[in-house]
């Protein structure tokens, strides 16, 4: 893979407290992903989702939203424990958070103004959940003409089968899939 790193960037999806527990192999993956773009200068970039109290942003007509916003309380409000980005992968200074309101990274925050203040045009995603941020920020990305890979072993999905089907059968019409320690490689290569 040839990796031009002054347009490339690194975004770590959906790794908060509420949604990572218990994807630890992911969690340990991004970890190492996150280090090599550091060490290569390529920009990582968090994006977490998270609402207003009393979820102001949620239409009843998203069926997936509305059953958060009616059953989380405050769980899933942006001040929350559960919306913050997981302590192994604390966020530097000079690291961008995002924080969206739909499985997109785009939906709902101002990831794309961000990207284009870096200059990126090559995205690298991991994240958790495979078929819900990966996948929908994914068909999003590649609407808007990133270049794209995704970190197969730095994402997770509560169904290994659908994990399995999106990264080796659906991902890759799209996408560069590789390894957390392949594409590391090629960026300090």
């Amino acid at each position: 893979m040839n990796v031009n790193m002054a347009n490339t960037a690194l975004l770590l999806m959906d790794f908060q407290n509420g949604i990572a527990a218990g994807r630890d192999e992911a969690v340990s993956n991004a970890v190492v992903a996150a280090e090599a773009a550091r060490s290569a200068g390529i920009p990582v970039v968090f994006v977490r989702v998270a609402f207003r109290p009393g979820y102001p942003e949620v239409s009843p007509n998203n069926l997936r939203f509305a059953q958060t916003a009616a059953n989380a309380g405050d769980a899933m409000t942006v001040d929350s424990p559960n919306t913050q980005i997981v302590e192994a992968l604390a966020p530097r200074a000079n690291e961008p958070i995002v924080v969206k309101k739909r499985f997109s990274s785009f939906t709902g925050s101002d990831l794309e103004v961000i990207l284009r203040g870096l200059g990126a045009t090559h995205l690298v995603l991991a994240g958790i959940s495979t078929a819900g941020v990966v996948l929908s920020t994914l068909r999003q990305a590649a609407d808007l003409d990133y270049r794209l890979t995704v970190l197969a072993d730095a994402c997770a999905d509560g169904d290994p089968e659908v994990h399995r089907v999106l990264t080796e059968k659906v991902f890759p019409m799209q996408a560069q899939v590789l390894s957390t320690a392949e594409w590391a490689a090629s960026v300090s290569a």
